[in-house]
């Protein structure tokens, strides 16, 4: 994940495009540390705890300039639409460039946000590579057959 750097009074950003997955490319796995909106306290999430419905994959983190543009937006996508698809949250930013992205920062912001979908914490940005995020915010959008628990994308 890339950061922003200040240069006196403006914000200049690190140009970094995202990198698409074929379509049809099932849900990378993952189990991670949940920092918000977990079950389970304590207990890590897994992609297997997903239904066969849509799922919204959204690497966010907490400083940056363009999540917190669309952090009203994701409010307002999961409130409309919160029960016809899944909304899952990955920070993979490194704390120790950014602190603020650690645990304690995301779960301010989710709770500022207002946010009901689970967030997690990608410490080691494993799953981040898996999905190719390379940047804040990476959006990723899976079917049902690609985003079931388990599916090898071969439902299709």
């Amino acid at each position: 994940m890339n950061p922003a750097h200040t240069c006196g009074a403006r914000t200049v950003m690190v140009l970094t495009p995202s990198a698409m997955l074929p379509l049809g490319t099932p849900l990378p796995a993952f189990r991670l540390e949940p920092v918000a909106n977990a079950s389970a306290p304590g207990a890590l999430w897994s992609s297997t705890d997903l239904s066969t419905q849509p799922v919204l994959v959204l690497f966010l983190c907490a400083h940056c300039p363009f999540v917190k543009h669309i952090e009203p937006e994701l409010s307002r996508l999961e409130r409309d639409y919160g029960t016809r698809i899944q909304i899952v949250a990955i920070s993979s930013n490194s704390t120790l460039t950014h602190p603020q992205d650690g645990p304690a920062g995301l779960r301010a912001q989710a709770e500022r946000c207002g946010w009901q979908f689970p967030y997690l914490f990608d410490a080691d940005q494993a799953v981040a590579r898996a999905f190719q995020a390379a940047c804040t915010p990476d959006l990723f959008l899976f079917g049902p057959a690609d985003a079931a628990p388990g599916s090898a994308g071969d439902r299709k």
